[in-house]
């Protein structure tokens, strides 16, 4: 009678090294922040929302309530009737068009212009591009402060003084928005899909329209924000190309809380009114500006 034969006796695996386990152990684990973590943030949030909250607070009531010591945290009921006087003062309403006229421009042509000039620094390969490259981007080492004399001899020489282009066409590129879409496309749009684009035989425009815009659209909606909150905020230029006849939003403002006494309460309804547009532009694009700049730095 044959003897039946014993099964193999299974060896126990060896065990991982320690540092390949806590290796392991620390990409498989999910961080999370403690309770210290989540108290600094909430103090940074507080702080950084308490600005706007005190501007709610000063336009709901009078300039006597905001002499008070201490002032009220608390908003009060004069909100509407500052409105009003914001409105009497100064023509808030055609400065908020010429600011939406003027920033939205800005912002579609730096958008447009801006990464159609990163698409070819990053992609096209053509001569004497490293040093036009270098020339985009020394320019900005130059203050803009001293360009305004020679570019308002030049609006003056094409009669556009007290006109919204000659707002807006000075702002139409930036060099610092050609270099972040070149850095963002040179990392986010693979050589490999313009190669192929090329071999099915669609044209440098066909290619932007149909594979770079996708592709680059995060990276221009931080662009966009960015662009249309600078344009919205600027002062210097505007006050020097415009009259009071045509103010942006920034010009509008400072004509508010005239005479002996400054009505405080007035100048903060007035402020409130022009950051409201910014506020909207930030909630529509403002899901894509760490993504955005996520998206193009991060490879892989």
């Amino acid at each position: 009678m044959t003897a039946l034969a014993e099964p193999p006796v299974k060896q126990p695996a060896e065990p991982p090294a320690p540092g390949r386990r806590r290796t392991r152990s620390r990409a498989g684990r999910t961080m999370q922040g403690g309770k210290l973590a989540y108290a600094i943030l909430i103090v940074a949030v507080l702080i950084s929302a308490f600005p706007f909250y005190w501007t709610i607070v000063a336009a709901s009531r009078s300039n006597a309530d905001l002499a008070q010591v201490p002032p009220s945290l608390l908003p009060g009921s004069n909100l509407f009737r500052n409105f009003e006087a914001v409105m009497e003062e100064a023509d808030i309403g055609k400065a908020l068009v010429n600011s939406l006229i003027v920033s939205g421009s800005i912002t579609v042509g730096t958008v447009l212009c801006c990464t159609l000039a990163g698409f070819a620094f990053a992609k096209l390969r053509f001569r004497g591009r490293g040093a036009l490259l270098a020339v985009t981007v020394g320019t900005m080492m130059i203050p803009p402060q001293l360009g305004v004399i020679p570019l308002f001899m030049l609006i003056a020489e094409l009669q556009w003084v007290n006109q919204l282009q000659a707002v807006i066409l000075p702002g139409l590129v930036s060099a610092f928005g050609v270099f972040f879409m070149r850095q963002y496309l040179v990392q986010s749009l693979p050589d490999e899909l313009i190669e192929a684009a090329r071999v099915d035989g669609a044209s440098t425009a066909r290619i932007f329209w149909s594979i770079v815009v996708p592709i680059a659209r995060p990276g221009m909606a931080v662009l966009g924000l960015l662009t249309f909150m600078a344009a919205w905020n600027d002062f210097f230029w505007p006050i020097v190309a415009l009259t009071s006849s045509e103010p942006t939003v920034q010009v509008a403002l400072r004509q508010l809380g005239g005479g002996y006494v400054q009505d405080q309460s007035v100048i903060m309804a007035g402020t409130l009114l022009g950051t409201l547009p910014v506020l909207l532009v930030f909630g529509l694009l403002g899901r894509q500006i760490v993504g955005g700049i996520m998206q193009g730095a991060v490879k892989g």
